[in-house]
């Protein structure tokens, strides 16, 4: 009897972790076993992040990578890891250690050599470099600061629908880590980008996001340029960072899916 490949999902910040639920259910029905666990401190619902914003105040990416290390130490098998914004950095942390079968990097943030800073990046991100005090914070998005960072390219209607769905507060040490990566030699941000015995990796992109435009996403393909693993990028030319939540999830997720098939077996079904 075949055990199924285990998936683990990784948001990234403002969004909690049920809103992978949709991508749980196909995969699930496509023979997987998919988990979305949260970051750590986050609470169970969105109802209860939005209560208890401090719960998350303080964590880094390292703190997130270890939480999630020790998440997949428990399963039967090393997981199919798949992550959206920053949850695409941790995606990619996790595959260069050798703790992931395959990894998806969604609109990914970026990483430690990655220059490009587009100053659409910059004003998505102000709500949290607006105070340096944020660093130790928590720190919520209005409806109209997602509409800019998550949803500029679905109908006004649906990115307000969105944000009252699934935003919670997000901590805002990780964006100070990320964009003070390229000045730290011992940065969390970075990646074992060399690794060559690493398992498959594909980059996914949004042509219209403005938190991390696809400059960003082809810019993290090149860091992967020594390494002799797989390593692909496929781009959506009209869709934003919503893209892993929005109407058009479903495209996005048969793409990985597709992706995901065509590498070894331990990660296609």
């Amino acid at each position: 009897m075949t055990v199924p490949v285990p998936v683990v999902f990784v948001h990234g910040l403002w969004l909690h972790s049920t809103s992978w639920r949709p991508w749980i259910e196909l995969f699930r029905e496509e023979g997987y076993d998919p988990c979305a666990p949260g970051w750590p401190g986050d609470p169970d619902t969105v109802e209860e992040a939005r209560q208890n914003p401090e719960s998350v105040a303080g964590y880094g990416i390292d703190d997130v990578v270890e939480h999630y290390a020790a998440l997949i130490a428990e399963l039967p098998a090393r997981p199919v890891v798949i992550g959206h914004s920053f949850g695409g950095m941790i995606a990619q942390k996790l595959l260069g250690q050798d703790r992931a079968a395959a990894a998806v990097a969604i609109d990914a943030a970026q990483i430690k050599g990655v220059l490009p800073l587009p100053l659409s990046a910059l004003k998505a991100t102000f709500p949290v470099f607006r105070n340096p005090a944020n660093k130790r914070r928590s720190v919520s998005l209005t409806a109209e600061q997602f509409r800019f960072a998550f949803g500029n390219a679905i109908a006004e209607e649906e990115s307000a629908a969105l944000y009252e769905r699934w935003t919670i507060p997000a901590p805002g040490k990780p964006l100070y880590e990320a964009a003070s990566a390229n000045f730290n030699p011992h940065s969390p941000a970075k990646v074992d980008t060399d690794n060559s015995g690493r398992g498959p990796l594909l980059l996914v992109s949004g042509g219209r996001d403005h938190t991390v435009p696809e400059v960003v996403t082809r810019a993290t393909l090149k860091q992967y340029r020594h390494s002799e693993a797989v390593t692909d990028i496929i781009g959506f030319p009209d869709r934003g960072h919503s893209l892993t939540i929005d109407g058009g999830w479903r495209e996005v997720a048969d793409t990985v899916l597709t992706w995901l098939r065509r590498q070894s077996p331990q990660t296609g079904r």
